[in-house]
């Protein structure tokens, strides 16, 4: 079951606010043009791997990318992993960024037999009890679908950026993603927070609603909380690992885990056993 968290609106104007709240950004940081053209040219790079592709969470980063894929025109396809455990506010931007930029997002489900055998191996609320559950949830409904996507494609590009997490501060804007076999391009990667959040409110780029309401990272609807001014901005994710919520550092469904290689990757895969 999901706990929910009210917003404390009973503040007088100088008291600190006790829940996160997004930048709102109106003066250009330094040295944004050459940061933009890079990250441009980042994506030009990546088209010459084709065929490629963004993979989309419908994140405040994400939206940077399609953005800017569908200003430059470039022949980058989106997809987008529907765990069918996404919040509301995500499958309302899903269709209204759809509608604003007139570019489908396709839409990746997990294999139903998969989601069936995990029903049957356990319980929803296992996730806040194991982290092996919680791990075998993500790669059901995200690292496998992922995978089975990416399948024949060259390069696929990502959102991550340095100041993310500990854990993100060395993501390069190229690599060879071992784990999927493939060219990965992160050209947000030198990416702030002040720089992110200031295109985002210059070029109008939709994003979810969930961002006003004290949420600074955002993924499944049972996984994901709004953070205190005072924490991490991933502490939200699976935040009753105590561990993975003190730094960011911890906090990784498996997705953008660093593999040796494919095969060792494809090895570890949780696997399912269900007796009759």
């Amino acid at each position: 079951m999901k706990t929910e968290f009210a917003l404390d609106s009973n503040l007088s104007g100088n008291q600190k606010k006790p829940w996160y709240q997004r930048p709102r950004i109106f003066d250009q940081p330094a040295g944004f043009p050459e940061l933009l053209a890079a990250t441009v040219a980042t994506l030009n790079t990546a088209v010459l791997h084709a065929p490629c592709v963004l993979a989309s969470s419908l994140s405040a980063e994400d939206m940077v990318l399609f953005h800017l894929i569908a200003r430059e025109q470039l022949p980058i396809h989106t997809f987008a992993l529907d765990t069918e455990r996404l919040p509301k506010a995500t499958l309302t931007l899903w269709l209204d960024a759809e509608a604003h930029y007139g570019r489908e997002i396709e839409r990746i489900n997990p294999v139903p037999d998969r989601l069936q055998a995990l029903a049957a191996a356990q319980a929803n609320s296992a996730i806040f009890e194991s982290k092996t559950a919680r791990e075998l949830c993500c790669t059901v409904r995200k690292t496998e679908p992922l995978r089975r996507t990416l399948e024949g494609k060259a390069a696929w590009v990502t959102g991550l950026r340095k100041a993310q997490s500990a854990g993100r501060a060395q993501v390069p804007h190229q690599e060879w993603d071992a784990g999927f076999g493939l060219e990965k391009f992160n050209p947000l990667a030198d990416w702030t927070d002040v720089a992110l959040w200031y295109f985002i409110d210059r070029e109008n780029i939709p994003v979810s609603k969930l961002y006003d309401k004290g949420y600074a990272s955002i993924g499944c609807d049972p996984c994901t909380r709004p953070i205190r001014f005072d924490e991490h901005p991933r502490a939200g994710r699976w935040w009753w690992e105590a561990a993975a919520a003190a730094n960011g550092s911890a906090t990784e469904c498996g997705i953008h885990v660093t593999h040796p290689s494919k095969a060792n990757a494809e090895s570890t895969q949780p696997i399912i056993k269900v007796t009759a």
